[in-house]
């Protein structure tokens, strides 16, 4: 971790910045660049993918960073840092937060979230883990299993969450999993202005983090080109 703490992610803004290869700014330098850009607009933290890029951007920045390798496998529908093999070339760049995937799905070769959990708790017994879950049940069991933050990243991304949106109800599903869960609560997924990300804070997530409203300029430039259309 560089300079920075954890403690100055409380309620702070924390920049997504990731861009994956078949989009136009994949690239470690434009990623480390990237972040710099957020750091000089206020972010106090980044999210990145891949120990390439985290590395560049820690050659940039001393925010801290959450960590993940985005990665498919043939017998899983898990792509959040679902193996180890993920989880050793993040810990050669030492994010300060690394990121798994904490559904219900089972991940590569049938293994569960339990099992893997135990196996990287007991190989990097120093390391602070994030859950990315995509239901409240999800997140209760991820804060059961000791992960130290849980976050909101899949909602509406699997099977189980299809149709469900992180600002319905007021960002009910975010209140619900704030009023039962013991560790802290990262806001993440379509939040999309500034006016979400204040109100998430607002409810008590410790953090949020905004990605593409932010760092992808190809769906910012779709989201203006589409109102001129009608």
């Amino acid at each position: 971790m560089g300079a920075k703490t954890i403690e100055s992610l409380e309620g702070k803004l924390i920049v997504s910045c990731q861009a994956l290869p078949a989009e136009p700014l994949h690239s470690s330098f434009i990623m480390g660049r990237m972040a710099l850009a957020a750091k000089e607009g206020g972010a106090c933290g980044i999210r990145a993918n891949t120990r390439e890029d985290i590395r560049e951007i820690q050659s940039q920045t001393d925010l801290p960073i959450i960590g993940i390798v985005k990665r498919d496998y043939p017998d899983s529908e898990v792509y959040i840092t679902p193996t180890m093999q993920e989880i050793d070339e993040l810990m050669e760049v030492r994010p300060a937060i690394i990121a798994l995937d904490a559904t219900g799905s089972l991940r590569p070769q049938g293994i569960s979230l339990d099992t893997f959990f135990g196996q990287i708790k007991e190989k990097y017994p120093g390391q602070l883990w994030m859950a990315d879950c995509s239901t409240v049940e999800e997140a209760l069991h991820a804060d059961a299993l000791g992960f130290d933050f849980i976050g909101t990243t899949m909602v509406g991304y699997t099977k189980q969450s299809r149709g469900d949106k992180i600002e319905a109800d007021d960002f009910g599903i975010l209140r619900e999993i704030l009023a039962h869960v013991r560790h802290r609560v990262i806001a993440e997924g379509n939040i999309r202005t500034p006016e979400m990300a204040r109100r998430v804070i607002e409810l008590g997530a410790f953090s949020v983090v905004v990605g593409s409203a932010i760092t992808r300029p190809q769906l910012i430039t779709k989201a203006f080109a589409q109102a001129l259309e009608g």
